[in-house]
């Protein structure tokens, strides 16, 4: 485990060293109830693109079942345009606004292992309903446990719009019960924290720190040289600086791939951190072969699975292994 300049000797550097014993353990006779099941809570008409990133990118980061739960009017937009993601229509309450009590039953009764909320969601009274919801831990699903089935509230990627919820409520952390990664580009924290955040590395580790620890959370500040700071105390900075990654549905396909390491059963501060890096290193490939300009959030897709291969093959056979045990 190495450790960043003097700027703060404190944080931990990302690296392939650090993150590969993140990796969740892939048996060989593993199948798609193995591997976890996300359920993405995301999209509207103007933003149905987030949800196609967020879904796919958790696909390709190695998650047995991806789940996009729609308003149900946009249900038949996004249904088959991505032929291995499942959709469930929320229902609504009018055209484009969901029906929070009725969403909450429904995405209760679908069993999942963890929760992404906010990718392309429509901002609203609603929307911050069922957020706030999500987040107090209601729309647990029934898990099957050590002690028989059991009721869990599982983990959850809080990004997007649902963040923008978050930042409209008083002390919302006081309503969190639900385990969760929430994942504020610089904007998005400053709402949140109620004021802006420069570029200065030092303050950005600072503020997303006494973030984390004040909210119960892991908080992953997004941007140049990403910050992943824990309830705990820890803090991480990736390396990578890369204008390329600068351009709209990045982020969603980071929010796809932290889900889908959770829904394989990867703890929330290690989710975080390995999912930066497979993140970044999967822009900076594409930055190598046509430069700092021209990519595309989907671009980064088909180079997930490629980074998570080169970890895998840095682990050796002895290394801690995070993730579900072979069923």
């Amino acid at each position: 485990m190495s450790r960043s300049d003097s700027r703060s000797p404190t944080t931990i550097r990302l690296d392939a060293a650090l993150v590969a014993p993140f990796l969740p353990d892939r048996p060989a006779d593993g199948h798609k109830g193995t591997f976890g099941s996300l359920l993405a809570v995301c999209g509207s008409l103007d933003w149905a693109g987030a949800a196609l990133l967020a879904g796919t990118a958790a696909l390709r980061t190695g998650a047995g079942l991806v789940t996009l739960s729609v308003p149900v009017s946009l249900q038949p937009v996004l249904a088959g345009r991505v032929p291995e993601l499942i959709t469930m229509g929320l229902p609504e309450a009018e055209l484009g606004v969901i029906d929070v009590t009725k969403a909450i039953a429904a995405i209760a009764a679908r069993p999942h292992t963890a929760l992404v909320v906010g990718p392309g969601l429509r901002p609203g009274p609603a929307t911050t309903d069922l957020v706030l919801r999500l987040v107090a831990g209601q729309g647990a699903s029934e898990q099957t446990g050590r002690s028989g089935a059991e009721t869990v509230p599982v983990p959850a990627v809080i990004d997007a719009t649902a963040l923008g919820s978050l930042a409209a409520t008083e002390e919302w952390w006081e309503r969190r019960v639900r385990l969760c990664v929430l994942t504020p580009h610089p904007g998005e924290f400053g709402r949140l924290d109620g004021g802006p955040v420069g570029p200065d590395a030092d303050q950005r580790v600072e503020r997303a720190s006494a973030a984390a620890i004040r909210w119960g959370v892991v908080v992953v500040l997004k941007g140049a040289r990403t910050v992943v700071a824990g309830p705990d105390g820890r803090v991480a900075s990736s390396s990578f600086a890369n204008p390329a990654m600068g351009t709209g549905g990045t982020g969603d396909v980071l929010s796809g791939i932290i889900g889908s390491l959770l829904a394989q059963g990867v703890p929330t501060w290690e989710a975080a951190c390995l999912g930066v890096h497979l993140h970044g290193s999967a822009g900076e490939h594409i930055r190598e072969r046509q430069g700092d300009a021209g990519l595309m959030a989907s671009d980064l897709l088909v180079e997930i699975p490629r980074v998570r291969r080169e970890l895998q093959r840095q682990r050796s056979s002895g290394d801690r292994r995070i993730g579900f045990a072979p069923r």
